[in-house]
């Protein structure tokens, strides 16, 4: 046993020698690594600072005192609904996320649900789309799962109607609504546009086609997402999802309806001809049912060659009243009507054959045909499908740039939501990704890193480890393959070894008091066949001593005559070693070997 464990020590330290520096390396990459992660948690978080030369709009809710000198809740009304749930009533706080990763470290938090909420907060400036890309950006998490409401943010149009933002509510003119919304399984990530016409100034919501990817995981994993919008002067925008591309495209082919209407519509007047033929076919007008079709025939009929089985009882119900029932207490039979006890089946028929008027079973009749139908032709008057011809469109217009949109004065988020404690972070509108990305790496990429070290367990960092280093495979092989294969083989075939069958041979050994005891039993049997047999039982304890090899052999043996004189003398042969059979040379059979007296 010793040396199987030598042997495991000597593939360590070979390991050890093969790694060499490459031990080390992976140990202190752990320690650094370990280090790191200490480094990250016991990070002192800062607020970004966000100069108004580079953002239109900037919020961290870091800062209590400033969010409410700058937000303002809603205190409209709904048109067209109840006034208890018209108002617009659900409750937001800035606090810290139920989760807290970094220090102080706020969020905007709607803390109702089933409840319409709205708050608006004005923007550094008007954001104006002219040579300058738009970038918004925002962090959500849904701290309690959501089945069903939204999470976007709407880019409130300047004008008129969002001057006082007490007033905002789901009416209120927005140029751009963002972000995700789920309600059971229909999941979708808003992006839409509010184009005005540049004919007659009317205004068609442009909604963008879905993403490439479904997003379950906001929905449902209770951590911090980050979304960005990014619209570009040459009509192109793209969707990003933790930093991931999800969506991207152009405005004129992406978005339902489209922005620019079709050149030509149907007219509206045209009226298609009565006697328009739009059949492909028809009827053969010259088919005429044959003689011989009878269309009476029913679809089935009974087996004629089916018979009523022995035993059947014609004249039992199979279903009877249950003799237990008793009518209710309550039962009024003026207004009930006549009680009637439910009825079972008939417990008498459970052990016949069958009960109840015998029918022969069903089979397909033979002779059905079915009614009678002209097979069908090319018809010859046909004219094709109609349509009604196209006319110029009076509506039509062409707008080559879009990207045009309406100034942008505000951002709100209005909600109704059947999920409490949604929390909003890190608000940004700027015009340059660099920027947002900067920003993205203070706030949201450090809670990510927190997160992706918490999930990280010992197993998938050496899983890492080995897929950056391929050369890790054969050393893993080699210090957990190798020993757990000689493992294996020490618990499996080692009850096989020499040791273990000698010490299986001395455990059968009869002592003394064993042999004395056997002998006398034989001395007092006096019948050849029970004499025979305890030869022969005797002879298979004898054998169990033996080399498990000979096991076949022996079995052939005791099938053979027992000679009178291969008698066993008391206490004398059971301590002789029974030899091996010698082999002849020209059979191969094995002999045993005489025994000695």
């Amino acid at each position: 046993m010793g040396k199987y464990f030598l042997l495991i020590g000597i593939c360590l330290i070979l390991v050890g020698t093969i790694l060499g520096d490459e031990g080390d390396d992976i140990v202190n990459k752990d320690i650094e690594e370990e280090k790191d992660s200490a480094d990250v948690s016991d990070i002192s978080y800062e607020s970004p600072y966000a100069d108004p030369a580079r953002f239109y709009f900037a919020e961290h809710f870091d800062d209590k005192d400033r969010f409410e000198s700058r937000w303002i809740k809603s205190q409209a009304k709904k048109d067209d609904i109840a006034d208890e749930i018209a108002k617009y009533d659900g409750e937001w706080e800035v606090e810290l996320p139920q989760r807290q990763l970094l220090p102080n470290d706020l969020g905007l938090v709607l803390k109702s649900k089933a409840k319409h909420a709205a708050i608006a907060s004005r923007l550094n400036r008007p954001f104006v789309f002219s040579d300058k890309p738009l970038v918004v950006q925002y962090e959500v998490n849904l701290q309690n799962g959501q089945e069903c409401g939204g999470s976007y943010i709407k880019l409130l149009s300047s004008g008129k109607d969002t001057t006082d933002l007490k007033q905002f509510h789901d009416k209120t003119p927005y140029t751009i609504m963002f972000g995700p919304d789920k309600c059971s399984t229909a999941i979708q990530m808003h992006f839409i546009f509010r184009h005005v016409n540049p004919i007659n100034g009317t205004i068609t919501e442009k909604h963008c086609r879905n993403a490439k990817y479904r997003l379950d995981d906001p929905f449902k994993d209770k951590q911090p997402h980050l979304y960005q919008l990014v619209i570009r002067p040459d009509n192109t925008y793209l969707i990003r999802f933790d930093h991931k591309i999800i969506n991207e495209g152009s405005l004129f082919t992406e978005f339902n309806p489209p922005v620019n209407p079709p050149k030509e519509i149907d007219d509206p007047n045209d009226v298609k001809p009565e006697n328009w033929d739009e059949r492909e076919k028809i009827p053969d007008p010259d088919a005429k049912k044959p003689d011989d079709w009878n269309e009476d025939e029913p679809p089935q009929i009974p087996d004629p060659n089916a018979s009523k089985p022995e035993g059947w009882l014609d004249d039992i119900e199979e279903m009877i009243p249950d003799p237990n029932a008793e009518k209710p207490a309550d039962w009024d039979e003026g207004m009930d009507g006549d009680w009637e006890a439910p009825l079972i089946t008939n417990p008498v028929c459970e052990k016949a054959v069958g009960c109840g008027l015998w029918k022969a079973p069903m089979i397909s009749n033979p002779n059905y045909k079915g009614k009678w139908r002209a097979p069908l032709i090319d018809n010859p008057n046909y004219q094709g499908k109609w349509a009604p011809r196209k006319i110029p469109n009076p509506d039509f217009f062409e707008d080559n740039n879009p990207f045009k949109m309406t100034t942008i004065g505000a951002v709100g988020i209005e909600l109704w939501s059947m999920s409490s404690d949604i929390l909003f972070d890190n608000i940004i509108i700027t015009d340059d990704e660099d920027i947002a990305r900067e920003w993205a790496t203070q706030t949201y990429d450090l809670k990510r890193k927190l997160i992706d070290r918490e999930a990280e367990t010992f197993v998938s960092r050496v899983l890492k480890f080995t897929n950056e280093n391929p050369w890790m495979w054969a050393v893993l092989i080699v210090v957990v393959g190798l020993p757990l294969a000689i493992i294996l083989y020490i618990a499996c075939f080692s009850k096989n070894s020499p040791e273990a069958r000698t010490k299986k041979s001395d455990e059968h050994v009869p002592d003394s008091e064993e042999k004395e005891e056997v002998s006398h039993k034989k001395s007092n049997l006096n019948s050849p066949v029970t004499e025979s047999k305890a030869q022969m039982e005797n002879l298979e304890a004898t054998d169990d001593a033996e080399n498990d090899n000979y096991e076949d052999e022996e079995e052939e043996d005791e099938d053979e005559e027992v000679d009178e004189d291969d008698t066993i003398i008391e206490g004398k042969e059971a301590d002789e070693e029974i030899q091996p059979e010698p082999v002849e040379p020209e059979t191969g059979v094995k002999k045993r070997k005489p025994r000695r007296e």
